[in-house]
């Protein structure tokens, strides 16, 4: 149904700058400027249904208050037992810093393969033997380390678990200890968490095996602009840099994942969603804001209320 109406706007210029806005919502604006003793009011005439225009209105909103589908996790879990990827547990590589403490009930005999560690405790000499102290080995170029008495050990390529067990095998087979107690540390293996988590930073591997669940929790979690479907994790291998996507909504591609299990070195990324990303530009989520289309809800309730008077 089609009707004329009739309504003013003070000035040309202002109803030029509605005229958009007014051709947006199915209304044409028509000035008359063919009446001198109107003083610069405009007539207009309407064609469309003002109820399309509440229609529109109240499908932007509810786009609005949706809900967003993509801020849980593990969304396909519909079972309790899930096969996970092989653990991978951290192993020694070059430029490890490594911590290695051998004991026994005699504490002059395993100090022979223990480097003297610096003690900063009043009244200690400095390069005492201390037994909380650590000693400290860099892993070289080829994957060796010179360890006293036993020489040139090579290490890469073995866990923390490993090498103790390698150590205190030789001890005893050499007749050099006979009731080792050999412990291993990793003291710089570490992996970084970059972008949409709480508390982005390189954070230490303090276990053998640690998942990415497990490194996200460390940095605190996702922040709610964090896009859960998409963590890229940047990995350093032999050929190259690999980089894999993970899917936080999705437990059973995430198991399955090479990247489910952290390394050392590993950098994670969160990459921030459509709304963060907006918030790098001026004004760039007014369309989106609630307080945007209640301003624009108001102003067409004035037109609206314009026209039928």
């Amino acid at each position: 149904m089609e009707s004329l109406l009739i309504g003013c706007f003070p000035s040309l210029v202002e109803g030029q700058a509605f005229e958009p806005l007014l051709r947006l919502c199915g209304i044409t604006w028509i000035p008359r400027m063919n009446n001198p003793h109107r003083n610069k009011k405009m007539r207009f005439e309407v064609k469309g249904k003002i109820l399309s225009i509440a229609v529109l209105l109240i499908l932007l909103m509810s786009v609005g208050c949706s809900t967003p589908k993509d801020v849980a996790y593990f969304q396909d879990v519909s079972q309790t037992v899930l096969p996970v990827e092989k653990s991978r547990p951290i192993r020694i590589e070059p430029s490890n810093r490594l911590s290695i403490i051998v004991k026994s009930k005699d504490p002059e005999l395993s100090n022979l393969y223990n480097l003297p560690v610096s003690s900063n405790r009043l009244g200690e000499a400095a390069g005492q033997y201390s037994s909380d102290g650590m000693s400290v080995y860099t892993v070289d170029a080829e994957g060796k380390i010179d360890f006293p008495v036993l020489g040139d050990l090579k290490v890469e390529g073995m866990t923390r678990g490993e090498l103790a067990s390698f150590i205190k095998g030789e001890l005893i087979g050499k007749g050099l200890v006979k009731d080792p107690v050999v412990t291993v540390e990793l003291l710089d293996a570490s992996f970084s968490v970059m972008g949409e988590v709480n508390r982005p930073g390189r954070f230490p591997i303090d276990k053998d095996r640690l998942n990415i669940l497990e490194a996200l929790s460390i940095a605190g979690d996702l922040t709610i602009q964090g896009r859960r479907e998409n963590i890229i994790v940047a990995r350093e291998e032999a050929d190259g840099v690999h980089t894999y996507r993970l899917d936080l909504t999705n437990m059973n591609e995430l198991l399955s994942s090479p990247a489910y299990y952290v390394k050392q070195g590993d950098v994670v990324y969160v990459e921030p969603n459509d709304v963060r990303k907006r918030q790098t530009t001026v004004n760039g989520n007014n369309l989106l804001s609630w307080s945007f289309w209640v301003s624009v809800a108001s102003l067409l309730t004035s037109i609206a209320v314009l026209i039928v008077k």
